[in-house]
């Protein structure tokens, strides 16, 4: 028998492109059937040490009235990490909310903008 290639379906986010490897975790939002709705966020990875997850930090700039000026403010982001995209440590990438899958994360990990060296 010829192998199966597991067909990839859109997430309808432009210019994050599908990964390159299949797997078969219902929770992926390329070969699973979880939607991406609301929030699409970039950060850098700071933590990736529990398997299928990411902590990941996102930078905004928060506009204070008082002061008339704005200031730099980060929030770290739990986001669940499929088999089929390799991230590592200071990774920068794009991650969508989702439904909640445990009680912390509420995110996905899209794809990968730029790897760390």
């Amino acid at each position: 028998m010829l192998p199966v290639k597991k067909l990839v379906k859109s997430v309808g986010i432009p210019g994050v492109e599908p990964p390159k490897r299949t797997c078969d975790d219902p929770n992926c939002p390329w070969h699973g059937n979880i939607k991406v709705r609301g929030v699409v966020l970039t950060g850098e990875v700071v933590k990736a040490k529990t398997p299928r997850m990411v902590v990941v930090s996102h930078s905004y700039l928060y506009y204070s009235k008082k002061y008339k000026r704005y200031e730099k403010r980060s929030k770290k982001i739990h986001a669940y990490l499929p088999p089929c995209i390799d991230v590592g440590e200071g990774d920068i990438v794009v991650i969508g909310e989702t439904r909640p899958i445990s009680k912390t994360v509420k995110f996905v990990v899209l794809g990968l903008k730029k790897v760390s060296q």
